[in-house]
């Protein structure tokens, strides 16, 4: 079982994912310093969240296609 996310957690993700779509990857750790150049997180906890949750919507996209 997964993790709850925070709504601003998913919408941040979700538009990140929308606009920087080809900076992502299914990757957590290439993920993790993606977001260093679009982003500015102050806590890890939140970077590791945002990261996860991209890394989970990267596969969910390429699961469809």
């Amino acid at each position: 079982m997964g993790s709850i996310k925070n709504k601003s957690i998913r919408t941040l993700g979700k538009d990140l994912v929308k606009k920087q779509e080809k900076s992502f990857s299914n990757d957590f750790a290439k993920n993790k310093e993606a977001l260093n150049i679009f982003v500015e997180v102050k806590s890890k906890k939140t970077r590791n969240m945002l990261a996860g949750y991209i890394t989970n919507e990267m596969k969910r996209i390429k699961k469809k296609f």
